[in-house]
């Protein structure tokens, strides 16, 4: 796991790229805190490229970055894991390259010279963001995986192409331009997170998930190109298995991924939450390696959300070497004013709390950690995929002239209701009937239904919500949706959470869900194998029933949900308050004031849970304070 970074310009200046990329590289040093590295081409002074190295994998200075092929045509930087980087050696050697180092980083020059850049990507297996310069085309290509588990930026602005793993690196340049992109806040609002392609800045995108971007020195405007497409891969057709058959193709697949994901020169370990998909992860690796496996879990006083006792059985069934973390209010107090800086762009999913201090702790004890997300989206482990599917087939198949009818009587009895969550319910969703599946689904998952009643000059910006085909979308909706999250939901608000809390404390997760012969047969299981007896994750279960009992299995889930209403009315109150002062609301300019101390006062008060939708309030406010006080 590593930072990149790198700079493309149209008019030569070797002083300012060099000057330039030494800031922006050691930006991302808590990314890679062993080593650093640049490349600056003297002869163009057109482009530069820097790395900050975590060493995983051929932890000696042979595994250095930026890296130049053995034909001196490309040079590369690279960020995360090529997981079948051995057997694409092995291909490799019987084509006649000559490899000096163990990492993956050569492997992927090699297929570069072997087959070309655009032809190469589809073979890696894993989790990357690359920056490799052809110097013989004079073209930058940037690329990232197909799950978007690696983050990468970029923006092209007067002559000047910045990218990097982070904001932050990009921010060095003098030529960075920090206009707020409203819209992208807009979106921010109302999912909690900023979805791609945006970024919170106008001129700045995140590389969008199994796509490269191709940009030569002339600087001529590129789109990105999909290399590797979720929907494709959804709507494939597989041929039907028994359920035992099911359950052996699962134990299968998920341990062959697992066993690549532990290959590493350091210590690994496991994230432990008590959940289907972490049990799942830890049963796998210790029955599969002869030391104990060290586990990590953290815990809450609040005990309806509490999963340390569980995960803590779990591990001492197993046999794990576990380490646990209770969060005190002083935790809290210490990490929360952090996460401005941790998440470089406003970014609002409370699980983020406990997901820094977990990675903390690991770090102390490991440098490679495997984790289970993936899980619910791969294989349709929430709810809302069964349950919004199923309205929404009601909702097709009620005649047209109803659709009126049906969502005054769904709003009047949404009205009628006392609203006791902060997310939409189904029926809230419903009640806009009219619309199709994307906007109906996109509603449902919101934080704030209107969320330009909030941001001040907030408008809709296109996202991979509202992209689908609506005839793809109605002939299997749960499968839609399910696609739709491995789009948005999954890269943009699961594995920023991970990517940014392990590294800030140079630690690396791994997802072994995210493996593509996995997703491929997950997304092509049958409804029945899915959910079924009221129960989601069936076959997941199944093979879960194999290394742990069935009581230890059907504990209820409470995942990474934080006691956040009771936070902010106490331990945080002071800081928020802080955050959501009214001269501070009114003097930037970004949400109506009236609006947002109403909602305080009335959580306070505890008549209502706005513990949620403040967040998302929160959490740029103190974006905007750390980011333009840096």
């Amino acid at each position: 796991m590593c930072g990149i970074t790198g700079i493309l310009q149209r008019q030569p200046d070797v002083g300012s790229l060099a000057d330039n990329l030494d800031r922006m590289r050691d930006a991302l040093v808590h990314r890679g805190p062993d080593d650093c590295g640049s490349w600056v081409d003297r002869t163009s002074g057109q482009v530069a490229l820097g790395h900050r190295r975590l060493a995983i994998m051929d932890t000696s200075s042979l595994g250095a970055q930026p890296m130049i092929s053995a034909d001196e045509r490309y040079v590369l930087v690279f960020n995360g894991e090529i997981y079948n980087f051995l057997s694409l050696r092995d291909t490799l050697q019987a084509q006649g390259h000559v490899f000096t180092s163990r990492s993956d980083t050569e492997v992927m020059l090699a297929a570069f010279m072997e087959w070309g850049v655009e032809d190469a990507l589809p073979l890696f297996e894993g989790m990357f963001a690359i920056a490799v310069w052809d110097r013989r085309d004079s073209a930058l290509y940037l690329a990232r995986d197909r799950f978007g588990e690696k983050p990468l930026y970029y923006g092209l602005h007067d002559g000047t192409l910045l990218f990097g793993s982070e904001l932050k690196a990009l921010a060095r340049h003098d030529r960075f331009v920090d206009t707020i992109d409203r819209s992208a806040l807009t979106e921010m609002i109302r999912l909690s997170y900023i979805p791609c392609p945006h970024s919170i800045f106008k001129h700045y995108r995140k590389l969008p998930q199994g796509s490269y971007l191709r940009i030569t020195d002339q600087l001529e405007p590129a789109e990105p190109r999909q290399y590797f497409d979720i929907d494709t891969l959804a709507q494939a057709s597989a041929e039907p298995l028994a359920d035992n058959e099911a359950i052996d193709t699962l134990d299968r697949l998920l341990s062959a991924s697992i066993a690549k994901r532990m290959v590493a020169d350091v210590p690994v370990g496991a994230f432990l939450s008590g959940g289907i998909d972490s049990s799942l992860i830890v049963s796998l690796m210790q029955a599969h390696t002869a030391h104990r496996i060290q586990t990590f879990t953290i815990g809450f006083d609040d005990p309806t959300l509490n999963e340390a006792a569980q995960a803590r059985a779990t591990a001492d069934i197993l046999g794990t070497e576990h380490h646990e973390l209770t969060v005190s209010d002083d935790d809290l107090l210490a990490v929360v004013p952090r996460l401005a800086e941790i998440y470089d762009e406003p970014f609002a999913d409370p699980a983020q709390i406990p997901a820094v201090l977990l990675s903390q702790m690991a770090r102390r004890q490991v440098t490679v950690a495997l984790s289970g997300d993936g899980g619910d989206e791969l294989m349709a482990g929430y709810d809302r995929y069964h349950d919004i599917g199923r309205h929404w087939q009601s909702h097709e198949q009620t005649a047209p002239a109803l659709h009126g009818i049906q969502a005054r009587w769904l709003g009047l009895k949404s009205k009628i209701q006392p609203r006791k969550s902060a997310k939409y319910t189904r029926q809230q969703a419903i009640k806009r009937a009219g619309q199709d599946l994307p906007r109906f689904y996109r509603d449902s998952v919101s934080i704030w239904k209107d969320p330009q009643q909030l941001v001040l000059g907030g408008q809709d910006a296109a996202t991979a919500f509202l992209r689908h085909d609506p005839a793809i979308a109605r002939q299997d909706p749960q499968r839609w949706i399910q696609a739709t999250d491995a789009q948005c939901y999954l890269p943009d608000d699961i594995m920023t959470k991970v990517d940014r809390a392990a590294m800030a404390a140079s630690l690396e997760t791994r997802a072994p869900f995210l493996d593509t012969e996995l997703a491929t047969f997950a997304l092509g299981l049958p409804v029945a194998q899915q959910y079924r007896d009221g129960k989601a994750k069936w076959l997941s279960r199944q093979l879960l029933y194999r290394y742990l009992p069935r009581e230890t299995v059907e504990r209820p889930k409470h995942g990474f949900e934080v006691p956040l209403a009771q936070w902010l009315r106490g331990p945080l109150r002071e800081w928020s308050e802080a955050m959501l002062d009214p001269s501070r609301l009114d003097r930037e300019g970004y949400f109506d004031t009236a609006y947002v101390r109403r909602l305080w006062r009335q959580h306070l008060g505890a008549s209502h849970d706005w513990s949620n939708q403040l967040w998302c309030v929160l959490m740029f406010q103190s974006w905007l304070a750390d980011f333009f006080d840096r």
